[in-house]
């Protein structure tokens, strides 16, 4: 249409477009609809919930994996701690947050697999409420003794219980995996054990050196040197096979427990209904730097076996350990 000085308009004749030009436009236009959801993401930086305060092993895992992605994604990575209620102050910010790939969570055993059920009203499912993106690796717990109790064994712990009809067990408080896998042992061997709950692993560890409880249970990472000065004995770790940080000790598969494997995960999990692009994208690279052998020095280091696995392979794992600590936490009465 072309103005006329009064204002009014005059139709003009379309004129056709060359054949290569529009050809040109249509490409273009196909070109932008088939575009992949991440082809401008990340364009701004990425944040990763840790659900413990800074300096623990999750915030270690969160710190290695943050500046690794930020290689590999071309954008800064930054680690938000969120600590709180089992985990579940953090992992409700995860659950809630837009599926943008934007707000994501180092997600191990306590925010998905025990807080949750630990609260009077559970505040997210969690493996609907999530999209799990990676599996990291996982870390032991290990079942100790205090020298002078006499348990070198999980027999010699089982065998003790019977006979003297109670054994107290410390942890770094309800709703810990140590506490949780505590109650796991005490169902599946009808054996009467109690908890005694600590304000964290520290506390727990002055009294179980210096007798006050017999047994221990923990997270292995930070157990290893008090085993090799000897002023702790592990019984055995909680993981199907041994571990590389205490090479002599048995697996409880070893024990003759099978159905008390338990691992610590760490993982990567972000909102519910997240683009499978952007997943897709996260989980290789997440996979790509668990290639790497310093990485996985890094890892080993803090007790943690490298797993890279799929999003489905993960979802089917925390399906898995859910189903496994959920009725336990539920059963033992544990409140948070």
């Amino acid at each position: 249409m072309m103005e006329t000085a009064k204002g009014s308009f005059m139709k003009q004749p379309l004129l056709p477009m060359p054949r290569r030009g529009a050809l040109r436009v249509l490409a273009a236009g196909a070109a932008s609809l088939s575009l992949p959801s991440f082809a401008a993401w990340p364009d701004k930086p990425i944040k990763i919930i840790v659900t413990f305060p800074p300096g623990g092993a999750s915030d270690i895992v969160a710190r290695v994996m943050a500046e690794q992605l930020a290689h590999k994604l071309g954008q800064g990575v930054v680690v938000d701690n969120r600590p709180g209620a089992g985990g579940s102050v953090g992992g409700s910010v995860v659950t809630q947050a837009a599926p943008d790939g934007y707000t994501l969570m180092l997600s191990n055993s306590t925010p998905i697999s025990i807080g949750p059920f630990a609260l009077e009203k559970q505040p997210y499912d969690p493996v609907e409420g999530f999209t799990h993106i990676a599996l990291i690796g996982s870390a032991p717990c290990v079942v100790m003794a205090n020298p002078k109790s006499g348990l070198k064994t999980m027999a010699d712990l089982e065998a003790f219980a019977k006979r003297s009809g109670r054994l107290d067990f410390g942890s770094g408080g309800p709703a810990s995996i140590g506490h949780i896998y505590g109650e796991l042992i005490k169902n599946a061997l009808g054996l009467n054990m109690v908890h005694v709950p600590y304000r964290g692993g520290a506390p727990m560890t002055t009294d179980l050196i210096a007798g006050v409880v017999p047994v221990g249970i923990d997270v292995l990472t930070a157990f290893v040197p008090y085993f090799k000065s000897g002023q702790l004995v592990p019984l055995a770790v909680t993981s199907a096979n041994r571990s590389p940080l205490v090479p002599d000790v048995p697996s409880i598969v070893e024990a003759g427990h099978r159905r008390l494997v338990l691992d610590n995960f760490f993982g990567l999990s972000g909102p519910p209904k997240m683009p499978a692009d952007i997943v897709a994208r996260l989980n290789t690279a997440c996979n790509e730097i668990l290639a790497q052998a310093d990485i996985r020095k890094k890892m080993n280091e803090l007790g943690i076996t490298e797993q890279p696995a799929s999003p489905a392979t993960f979802t089917a794992f925390v399906k898995e350990q859910v189903a496994q600590l959920a009725p336990t936490v539920k059963a033992a009465g544990v409140r948070l």
